[in-house]
């Protein structure tokens, strides 16, 4: 499928499932995985299904790494890490939110090929804002070249871990929250909104496809034990998403001070 095909599938599927739902859930539409606040909706199952069977009609030989596909089924993710061909797939990155009724949520895929992510997607289909990146050949926003803003003296630094909200690291600014959703968080950080943010976890179907947006952006992604971010490694004990290497290599020097 050619890069504006695959967009347009994840607009499709976001108008026919997604969107219908927004701020209409029923409470038995609503479930939970792994823990209470590990949401689910019948939107994330509906939507994962239908951009796998695209995926798979295009790339019969691709394995795709679904969210909602790996909860269920616990070698996924250990038949991504040593496929040469896969994609990833957040079908509603952001539940929280989507339940909630913000609009900051978002249908995420990503094309990682020999352990590189090649291709990424972004769809925010309450903000009808598109972010679609191809290695070497730029992010891009509705038409519109993406490269982010030079950093200023400030660094702003956000994170979505709850214990390292309003800490410090060195003589930077306290961290602030993030917008709760990579889908929204990584499009903020290209356009300067933040210039730093930190993860506890770092899933595929959440990193794959902006990583690959900063990155072509000008920014830098790694972990911080201080190597690249790559999707099919081994998930690292925190992951730093910087507006250049620079300032990734400044805040992975403080970060060995936060709590665990």
């Amino acid at each position: 499928m050619e890069t504006d095909d695959v967009l347009a599938m994840l607009k499709d599927v976001a108008a026919d499932v997604i969107n219908p739902r927004f701020r209409s859930l029923q409470d038995d539409e609503i479930g939970t995985k792994s823990h209470p606040g590990d949401l689910v909706t019948v939107a994330d199952r509906e939507a994962e299904e239908l951009i796998t069977r695209a995926l798979l009609a295009a790339y019969p030989d691709a394995l795709v790494l679904g969210e909602e596909a790996t909860a269920a089924d616990g070698t996924l993710l250990d038949r991504f890490r040593a496929a040469d061909h896969a994609f990833t797939v957040d079908p509603v990155d952001g539940t929280k939110n989507f339940v909630k009724g913000s609009p900051d949520h978002a249908v995420m895929v990503a094309e990682v090929r020999g352990g590189e992510v090649v291709r990424g997607w972004i769809w925010q289909p309450q903000h009808e804002k598109a972010y679609v990146a191809e290695r070497g050949a730029g992010a891009w926003s509705d038409g519109r070249r993406l490269l982010r803003p030079p950093l200023g003296d400030d660094l702003r630094g956000v994170t979505s871990r709850k214990r390292w909200i309003g800490r410090a690291l060195g003589t930077l600014r306290a961290l602030d929250l993030t917008w709760v959703c990579c889908g929204v968080d990584y499009p903020q950080l290209v356009e300067g909104a933040a210039d730093y943010a930190l993860y506890r976890r770092a899933q595929p179907w959440d990193h794959a496809p902006g990583s690959l947006l900063l990155t072509e952006a000008g920014g830098y992604v790694g972990t911080f034990g201080g190597s690249p971010y790559r999707p099919q490694d081994e998930p690292p004990t925190g992951l730093i998403t910087a507006a250049d290497k620079a300032a990734y290599e400044l805040v992975q020097g403080l970060v060995g001070a936060l709590p665990v």
